[in-house]
Order: structure tokens, then sequence, then C-alpha cells
């Protein structure tokens, strides 16, 4: 196998892998991450459950520490894993079903401790322990996820097409959910229906979480990996060795870690406490709806003709400036609380930000993807699993740090749990307002700094792609009349990064 010494672009008809089916599967299981009432959990912690922000903020510090532990673990474990049925479907497959089971039980607390204070510890010993092992078995499943959608498809291009067309697609049902859920929840809230908030949760909770769990498995079973691993497996010192010489993830994290200091709360709550109804969130999104669709087909030709560098900038520093000019103009005079002019705004805000929705989907997905390429690239292996650790624990560390900060935010700027809708003071509605627009865009300004440094030019990826095409080429050839001692030979060639 010989090093390339020109730069050879990618085919501009890239040969396709995934056939109809197991693209099928693929948009399966993209709706399946989003088929939830993720959005309301907020609303669920303060208004059913009720857990105090003092509680909420120690457990963050707490599973933090422990999830700082068992990450890196669970990384190293599924880098090592060799099996006839590739690195990752086992975890998925058997973590999925005990997964979903341990979450149902998430949506049953309010009857089990029912009509308890929000310092009732006995309650919230319970929430912190099932948050806990619900985190723990999702990370094995969502490190071989993942992982697993790197490896379908060697083909850039193709792998793209998968991104953008699972998106699409998936957005036709993905919030159907959360819409119906809005509806029920402002009937209830609005006492149009006499329905207990616990029973509407919980009966949405467990159903969603056991659709999604049936879309996840028929992904899984009917996709296999296609991108070979390394024939030997990594040492831990090679794990981490992935980690520290990746220039593009080490980029990719700087700028999470920038971004993720981030000070702010879900819109959900500023329609519900502040305009007093979740359903004028659909309203506001109806005119943006087709516009969402339409921006997949920017995504090929942008790809072909810009560096991803430029994508990744434009997409988020576009998004940025239009939340920032809805933050200053709802600020004068009140404006956020004047339905005729808040309400507009935002529809209008929604139209622009929709134009780079495609690009948001698709860019940082890739930009995962290219990291764990460029790892194979340098270093002969891949190490899919602890690079996605890596970007988790950094992540679930400021989440906790943040999310314990900003639970503490909601207690000083004055809200009350289980207040009835649109009853919050007006200083509170306005400090709503700003955790749901301007404040979390000024707190991870810094994140777009490192996005200028990103070191994959077009030519740098496209000769990347190319060297990995020829190599894995060679290396199926080699495979095929290798005896055992050359396999071996080249195997420990291969996590010393040396290519023939």
């Amino acid at each position: 196998m010989e090093n390339r010494e020109t730069v050879s672009t990618i085919s501009t008809e890239p040969r396709r892998y995934v056939g109809k089916k197991e693209t099928f599967a693929y948009v399966l299981n993209d709706v399946a991450a989003s088929l939830n009432i993720d959005d309301y959990k907020e609303r669920y912690i303060y208004d059913v459950i009720k857990i105090d922000f003092n509680y909420l903020a120690i457990q963050n510090v707490v599973a933090t520490v422990w999830d700082s532990f068992n990450d890196a673990f669970i990384g190293v474990m599924v880098d090592k894993t060799r099996t006839r049925w590739g690195k990752f479907k086992p975890y998925v497959l058997l973590g999925e079903i005990p997964l979903t089971v341990l979450g149902m039980w998430y949506w049953l607390i309010p009857f089990i401790f029912p009509n308890t204070p929000a310092t009732y510890l006995p309650k919230w010993i319970f929430y912190f322990a099932m948050s806990i092992i619900t985190e723990t078995a999702g990370t094995f499943t969502s490190i071989a996820k993942t992982g697993f959608l790197s490896t379908i498809t060697p083909e850039p291009l193709e792998r793209s097409r998968l991104i953008a067309l699972a998106n699409v697609s998936s957005h036709l049902v993905e919030d159907l959910p959360k819409q119906a859920f809005g509806i029920i929840y402002d009937l209830i809230a609005n006492k149009k229906l006499n329905l207990p908030l616990p029973k509407l949760f919980s009966s949405f909770g467990i159903v969603c979480a056991a659709a999604s769990a049936a879309f996840a498995l028929f992904f899984i079973t009917n996709s296999r990996e296609r991108v070979t691993q390394s024939i030997k497996q990594p040492s831990v010192k090679h794990c981490l060795k992935a980690v520290i010489n990746n220039k593009p993830m080490r980029i990719q994290l700087l700028s999470s870690l920038l971004s993720g200091f981030s000070i702010g709360k879900s819109r959900t709550n500023f329609y519900i406490d502040v305009i007093g109804s979740i359903t004028w969130k659909t309203i506001v999104g109806i005119p943006a709806f087709p516009i969402k669709f339409i921006s997949y087909s920017f995504v090929e030709p942008l790809r072909r003709r810009f560096s991803t560098k430029a994508l990744w900038i434009l997409e988020d520093a576009w998004t940025d400036m239009l939340w920032m000019l809805v933050f200053g103009i709802g600020s004068i005079n009140k404006n956020f609380m004047k339905k005729p002019i808040i309400l507009p705004m935002m529809a209008i805000e929604e139209i622009f930000e929709m134009c780079v929705y495609g690009l948001r989907r698709v860019i940082p997905a890739e930009i995962q993807n290219e990291a764990l390429d460029y790892c194979e690239w340098k270093n002969g292996y891949r190490s899919e699993a602890m690079l996605g650790v890596t970007q988790s624990l950094i992540s679930k560390i400021q989440q906790a740090i943040m999310g314990g900060v900003t639970n503490i935010v909601m207690g000083k700027i004055g809200y009350i749990q289980g207040l009835e809708i649109g009853t919050q003071t007006d200083k509170t509605k306005w400090w709503i307002f700003a955790l749901g627009t301007g404040i979390p865009i000024i707190t991870s300004s810094l994140g777009i700094i490192p996005k200028l440094f990103y070191p994959l030019s077009a030519e740098t990826r496209e000769k990347m792609y190319a060297d990995l095409q020829e190599r894995r080429a060679s290396m199926a050839e080699f495979m095929k009349t290798a005896t055992k001692e050359e396999i071996d030979a080249i195997a420990e060639k291969q996590l010393q990064g040396q290519f023939e």
C-alpha cells in the first residue's frame, strides 16, 4: 500500500453502499432519536415531580463526578470490542430494551411519590438513582450508536446524503408528539380539560419511549458496519493517542468547551410563563416549516463548493445574530410581553433561521465523522468510542455545572414552582425571555473563535478520503491471500501508524 503523492479528488458520482431497506431503517433511527417530549422535561421536574432547585444543583455535581469515572472505562471497553456482529451492534442490541424499561420508571415518579413537597428527600433520592442508572446504561448505547453511524458507509458524500435524507424525512413525524402534547397541556393549564398532569406526562413519555426503542432496534438489526476496524485491538495508550493528536476533534472540543458555558433555559418556558400558551410555539413555527425542508436542498451544493469550516461558522453566526435582534427589540418597552409585537417577530426570526437549518443538522454530524476518519488517516486505526466519550464527557461536565448554575438562577429570578400558567411576576417573565434568547447567545459567543482554525480545508479533506479509499481497498486485497504471520505483522504496523 503506497501513500499518494498527489491530491486526489473524491468522485462526483460516489458509490452507493446503503440499500433502500437500510436507508429506511436509518431514517427510522433518526426519528427514534427525537421521538420524545424532552422539550417539556423542565416543566415535568418543576411542576409535576417538583424537585427543589438546590437539590438539582447538588445532583448535577455528583453525577458529573460519576460520569468522569465510568465514561472513560466504557469508551476503552467499546473500542477494544471485536465480535462477529461488529464492534458496536452488541451494545445497542443488549442495551436498548433494558434502558427503555428503566426509562419508563422516570415517568411514574409522581405516582410513586404523590403530593409530596419539592424538598421531600426520598423522592429526590429515587429520582437521583434513576438518573444515574439510566445515564450509565445510556452511555453504552449512545457511544455505540454514534460509532455505528460513522461506519455504515465509507463514502463521505453518501454519508452526508443519508444525514440530510433522514433529517428531512423525520421532520414529517418527529414533532407530532410534542405538538399534540402542547395542545393538551394548554387545555389542562387553562382548565378546558380535566386531566391530571402526571397522567399526561406518563402516557406520552412511556409511549414515546417504547416507539423510539422499536425504531432503533429495527435500524440496528437491518444495518451493518462497512468501515473496517484495525485488525488488532487498540490499547488504552492508543485510545488516548487517538484523542490527543486529532486536530479536528481538538478544535471541535474547544469550541464546545467555550460555547458550553451558555446560561439559558428552553424557550418552551417563555411560551408557557410569558405568553400563557405553548400552542403559540407551534403557530409561530408554521410559516418557517416549509423552509426547514427546502434548506436541505442547499446542503449538497454548498458542501461541494465550500469547506466544512466556512459552513460551520455560517450557520452559527447567522442564528446567533437573529436571536440577538429578537432579544434587543423584545427588551424595549416590555415588547416581549406584547403578543402583537413579539410573536410576529419570533415568526420572522424562525423563517430566516430555517434557511440554515439543513446545515445545522448536517455539518456538526459531518464534523464528528471527519474527526473519526482523521484518526484512521493519521493513526492507522479507528477509535470511535474513545473520541465519542471525550466529547460526551466534556459536554456532561458542562451540562452538570451549567445545569446547576441555571437551576440556581431560576431560584434567584423569583421563579415559583407549581404556579398557574402565566402568573409569574413581570420581572421573572423578563428573565425567562432573556434566558431563552439573548443571554445564552452572549454567554456562549466565544465558541465561534476555535471554528476559525478548523484544519480540514476542502483540499485536505479530499486528500484524506482519497488516501483512505486507496488504503482500505489495498487492505481488502491483502487480506484475501495473507498468512496469519503477515496479518499479525500488518496489524502491528496499523497501530504504529505505518502504512505500506
